[in-house]
C-alpha cells in the first residue's frame, strides 16, 4: 500500500489530519535538542572559517537560560575575504548558463522539502515560532526557489528579441547581473526571507554575502549548508554572522553591486541613502507596515474575527504584514469586539514546540521591554480591552512572553496608530463609512498589506481602488492581512514598505536582481 502522502503546511492551513506531521516533529525536535550547543563557523569559498571575533549565542526566547548555538561575530577581515570571495566568484558564475543555474536552485528546494522537519524544529527553538508557522517558514523557502528558478526558465534567460530597422541587423533585450549583492535579513522569517532574496540575486547570477538576523544564525546557517549540498559554486554564496555592525560595514563597502534587505524602515532608508556614492546602486527594500483591516456591516462577522486574531497575533505580532489596526463600522462594533475578544482569551500562550500552542514568545529583550514601555502609553492614552501584561510565573519565567493586547480609545494621530510596533498589540476604531475607514486606514507612512470584510461589491471595488497598500485580501478567515505564498500572493510594499513596487513571491522579483543591455548586431 502506498504511503499517504505529507500534505504541504502553509500559513493559510486551517485543519486537517495533523497526526502524522505532529509525529514527524516531534521526532524531529529531539534530534534537533541534541544538537544545542555547538559552534558554528562562517562559510567563506564553501570553506569553514571558524572566525576571529567576538562569541555570541543564539539564545532562545522561550528559555533564555538555553544558549542554542555558538557562533563569532564577523570581523572587517572575515567581511572582506567574503567579499572578495563573491568578487572573484562572480565572472564564471554569470557566464553559467541560466538552466544550470535554476537546476541547482531546484535541488536546493528538493532539499529543504527533505529536512523539513529538522529546519522547523530549529526555528521553533530558536525564533519562538509555533510548530505549524514553522514548517509554513519552511515550506515557502522551497517554493520560493522552485518559483523563481521557472521563471528563468520560462523567460529563457531574459533574452528577448526587438524590432528591427533592416534586414540586416539584429537586436536582442538581455538582462545581465549586477555583480555581488549583500543580503541582509531579519529574524521573522529567519529560512524564507533568505532563501527568496538570495534565491533572486543568484538565479540572476549574482554572487552573494548573506547575513542573517543575530537572533537567527542557527537556521540561516543550515541554508548555507544546503546550498552547498545542492552543487553551489565556491565564492557565489558566503555566510557571515554578526551584529548592526556588520551591516554597517557591508552599506559603505565599495565593492558591493547591490544590496537586498527585509526590516525596519529606519535601517532600510540608511541604506537608501548611503549605499550609492559615485553613481545609484540598486537596493531591494522591503520595510515593514502598520497594516489595517475594515470590518462592514455586511460582512460574516466570524470570519473577520478569526482572520483578524490570525494576523493580529500570529507570530506575537512579529510580522511586517500583521494586522495591527482594524477598523470597525458603527453598525456592527460590539457583535465583532465581543468575538474578537472571545477568540483571542482562547489563545494558548506558550512554548511553541507543543503542538496546541499558538502564541510563543516575542524574539528578545528588547522586545519584551518595548512591549511594557507601549503598555504604559496605552494605559495612559487609551483602553486595553484585554492584555497588556508580561508573563512571568511558571513555565513562562525564563521566557519573553507577553499576553496578546487590544487596544481601543487611542486618537487616530497617536504614535501606537502610526508606528510599527512588531509586537502583539491591534488598535480598534470604529468608522461611520467605508470612505471614512479608507481615509484612516491610508493615513500612515506604510502601505505593505490591508484587508476588508465585505459581501458588497461595491465595496470591495472601493476598497481595491482606493487602499493604499501593495498587498491586498477580501474576506479571508485565515488571515486579514497575512499569509502570502509564492505565486499566489505577490507580496510588494507600498509608500513607505518598500523600495521598487515589485515585491517576493510574485512574478517580477528575479529581474531586479539584473540590468539590462541591448544588444545589437549588423550583418
Amino acid at each position: 500500500m502506498a504511503a499517504k502522502k505529507q500534505f504541504k503546511i502553509t500559513y493559510a492551513t486551517l485543519g486537517a489530519d495533523m497526526d502524522k506531521f505532529h509525529r514527524d516533529f516531534d521526532r524531529a525536535l529531539v534530534q534537533v535538542r541534541e544538537k544545542i550547543g555547538q559552534q558554528y563557523p562562517h562559510v567563506i569559498n564553501n570553506q569553514p572559517v571558524p572566525g576571529a571575533g567576538e562569541t555570541f549565542a543564539s539564545v532562545s526566547p522561550v528559555d533564555t537560560r538555553v544558549e542554542l548555538a555558538y557562533f563569532k561575530a564577523a570581523t572587517n577581515d572575515e567581511i572582506e575575504a567574503a567579499v572578495t570571495a563573491a568578487r572573484e566568484a562572480f565572472p564564471k558564475w554569470a557566464a553559467t548558463d541560466y538552466r544550470k543555474r535554476a537546476k541547482i536552485l531546484q535541488k536546493a528546494a528538493s532539499l529543504v522539502r527533505k529536512n523539513r522537519f529538522e529546519l522547523a524544529a530549529i526555528m521553533s527553538l530558536e525564533v519562538g515560532k509555533n510548530r505549524l508557522e514553522s514548517m509554513g517558514d519552511v515550506e515557502e523557502s522551497a517554493d520560493l526557489m522552485d518559483y523563481y528558478a521557472k521563471q528563468l526558465l520560462d523567460a529563457r534567460g531574459f533574452t528577448v528579441p526587438l524590432a528591427r530597422l533592416s534586414r540586416k541587423e539584429d537586436t536582442r533585450s538581455v538582462l545581465r547581473p549586477y555583480g555581488v549583492w549583500a543580503m541582509v535579513a531579519p529574524f521573522n522569517f529567519p529560512l524564507a526571507l533568505p532563501a527568496g532574496m538570495s534565491a533572486g540575486a543568484i538565479l540572476a547570477g549574482n554572487t552573494v554575502v548573506c547575513k542573517p538576523s543575530v537572533d537567527t544564525p542557527w537556521i540561516t546557517s543550515r541554508l548555507q549548508e544546503i546550498y552547498m549540498q545542492a552543487g553551489m559554486p565556491p565564492g557565489v554564496v558566503n555566510f557571515l554572522a554578526g551584529d548592526r555592525r556588520m551591516g554597517d560595514v557591508l552599506i559603505h563597502h565599495p565593492q558591493l553591486d547591490g544590496i537586498v534587505f527585509t526590516g525596519s524602515k529606519a535601517v532600510g532608508m540608511k541604506i537608501f541613502r548611503e549605499f550609492s556614492r559615485d553613481f545609484i546602486k540598486p537596493v531591494i527594500l522591503e520595510m515593514g507596515g502598520k497594516n489595517p483591516a475594515i470590518v462592514m456591516p455586511s460582512a460574516d462577522l466570524e470570519t473577520a474575527a478569526e482572520g483578524v486574531m490570525r494576523s493580529a497575533f500570529g507570530l506575537q505580532g512579529q510580522k511586517c504584514s500583521a494586522c495591527s489596526r482594524v477598523y470597525v463600522h458603527r453598525q456592527v462594533k460590539d457583535k465583532f469586539l465581543d468575538l474578537l475578544l472571545r477568540k483571542t482569551a482562547a489563545l494558548r500562550i506558550g512554548d511553541p514546540v507543543e503542538k496546541d500552542v499558538f502564541m510563543g514568545p516575542v524574539i528578545n529583550r528588547k522586545a519584551y521591554d518595548k512591549f511594557q514601555a507601549v503598555m504604559e502609553e496605552a494605559r495612559r492614552d487609551g483602553t486595553i480591552l484585554t492584555g497588556g501584561n508580561v508573563l512571568r510565573e511558571g513555565a513562562f519565567a525564563n521566557g519573553y512572553f507577553v499576553e496578546p493586547t487590544i487596544v481601543t480609545g487611542l486618537p487616530p494621530s497617536h504614535r501606537l496608530v502610526k508606528e510599527e510596533l512588531f509586537l502583539p498589540i491591534l488598535i480598534v476604531d470604529v468608522a461611520d463609512s467605508l470612505e471614512e475607514a479608507v481615509r484612516l486606514s491610508n493615513d500612515v507612512e506604510y502601505g505593505l498589506t490591508a484587508g476588508i470584510y465585505t459581501k458588497r461589491k461595491r465595496e470591495l471595488d472601493y476598497f481595491f481602488d482606493h487602499i493604499e497598500a501593495g498587498v491586498t485580501y477580501a474576506n479571508r478567515r485565515s488571515g486579514a492581512t497575512t499569509g502570502a505564498w509564492p505565486g499566489v500572493n505577490s507580496f510588494c510594499g507600498w509608500k513607505g514598505s518598500g523600495s521598487s513596487g515589485k515585491g517576493g513571491c510574485g512574478p517580477y522579483y528575479v529581474q531586479q536582481f539584473m540590468r539590462e543591455q541591448s544588444r545589437t548586431i549588423m550583418y
